[in-house]
C-alpha cells in the first residue's frame, strides 16, 4: 500500500510547478497548496474540495467551520463542496449519500501549470458513473473554478444530472450584509414546504434561517459586506441556478460538523444547475458549469 508521505513526494515530482506543492492536510489527508505574489489557496484531492482562497492584498474569502471532519467518507464543511450527481437528498434512493458522491470521492491530479497573471491552475478528475468529471481551479487575483462533465466511454444514452459548487463565503457577521442581483428571479423556498415564490425585486437580507434556490439566475450576484469594507462579485456560465444558504441557530446546532457559534460568519452563494435547471447530456457532448470569483 502507498504511504501518504509517498503520494505527496510522488505529486511534488510530478507536479513540479513554482508556488505549487503537495502536503498532508488535515485528518492525513493530502492537499495542494499554492503560495504565488497574486494568491495563496489550497485544494484537497478528497472531494476536490477548495479550502482556502486569498488575493493578494485581501482577507481570505472562503470560509471553513473549526468543527469541520477530514475523514475518508465524509464532506468537508466549508470551502467549496462539490455537489454531483444530485443536489440535496438523492430523489430515488433516500439512502444515498446526500448531494451525491463527488465530495466524497477521492480525486486525482491531472494537470498543474502557471497562469499568465502569475498564478496557478490546477484540473482534477474523477469518474462518477455514467459521468467522467472535470474540475479546473485557477487561483489567482480571482477565483475561477469549472466543473466540466461528460459522459464516460461507451455511455451512449443521454444522462440527467445536478451540480453545485457551494461555496461558503466568509462575513463579518450574515445579519449585516445583502445580496444583489437574484432581485428578479423566482426562488424554491425549502423552509416553507419548496413553496415557489415570486421575484421579490429587493435584496437579500438576513433575519433568520435562508435556504432558498433561485432559478434561471444566470445574473452577475453581488456579496456586500461593510464590516469587511468589501464586496464580492460571483459572475457565472453554465448555471441556471443560484442557492442561498445560512443555517442560522438552530440548524447549525444540529449539524456535528459545524460550530454551533459559527452561523454568523458564513453565507453559501452556489453556483448550481437543480431542479428545473438540471442538465440533460447527451453522449459526445460536454457541460461546464463556471463561477468566476472576484473581490472588489
Amino acid at each position: 500500500m502507498v504511504s501518504l508521505m509517498q503520494t505527496v513526494q510522488s505529486l511534488c515530482e510530478q507536479f513540479k510547478v513554482p508556488g505549487l506543492h503537495f502536503e498532508a492536510g488535515q485528518g492525513g489527508l493530502t492537499k495542494a497548496v499554492v503560495a504565488t505574489p497574486v494568491a495563496s489557496g489550497e485544494i484537497y484531492l478528497h472531494g476536490a474540495h477548495v479550502t482556502s482562497w486569498q488575493p493578494a492584498g485581501h482577507e481570505p474569502v472562503l470560509w471553513m467551520s473549526r468543527s469541520s471532519l477530514f475523514q475518508p467518507g465524509k464532506p468537508i464543511r466549508g470551502g467549496v463542496p462539490i455537489c454531483f450527481p444530485w443536489f440535496g437528498p438523492n430523489a430515488s434512493d433516500p439512502s444515498a449519500p446526500a448531494h451525491g458522491f463527488a465530495r466524497t470521492a477521492m480525486w486525482e491530479v491531472a494537470e498543474a501549470r502557471p497562469t499568465a497573471e502569475g498564478g496557478i491552475s490546477m484540473t482534477l478528475q474523477t469518474r462518477i458513473d455514467p459521468f467522467a468529471v472535470r474540475f479546473t481551479v485557477e487561483f489567482g487575483s480571482v477565483l475561477r473554478m469549472t466543473l466540466a462533465t461528460e459522459l464516460a466511454t461507451g455511455v451512449s444514452t443521454s444522462h440527467r444530472f445536478e451540480d453545485a459548487l457551494h461555496t461558503y463565503f466568509s462575513v463579518s457577521d450574515v445579519r449585516n450584509i445583502s445580496i444583489t442581483g437574484l432581485e428578479q428571479s423566482r426562488y424554491i423556498d425549502k423552509l416553507d414546504g419548496a413553496a415557489e415564490k415570486p421575484a421579490t425585486g429587493v435584496a437579500i437580507e438576513f433575519i433568520g434561517e435562508t435556504d432558498r434556490v433561485y432559478f434561471d439566475s444566470d445574473s452577475e450576484c453581488h456579496l456586500h459586506d461593510p464590516g469587511r469594507k468589501r464586496t464580492i462579485a460571483i459572475s457565472t456560465s453554465g448555471s441556471q441556478s443560484t442557492v442561498v444558504w445560512n443555517p442560522w441557530i438552530a440548524k447549525s446546532a444540529r449539524m456535528p460538523d459545524f460550530g454551533d457559534h459559527e452561523w454568523p460568519e458564513m453565507v453559501c452563494i452556489e453556483t448550481a444547475n437543480v431542479g428545473v435547471n438540471a442538465v440533460e447530456l447527451a453522449p459526445k457532448s460536454i457541460h461546464s458549469t463556471t463561477v468566476v470569483i472576484r473581490v472588489q
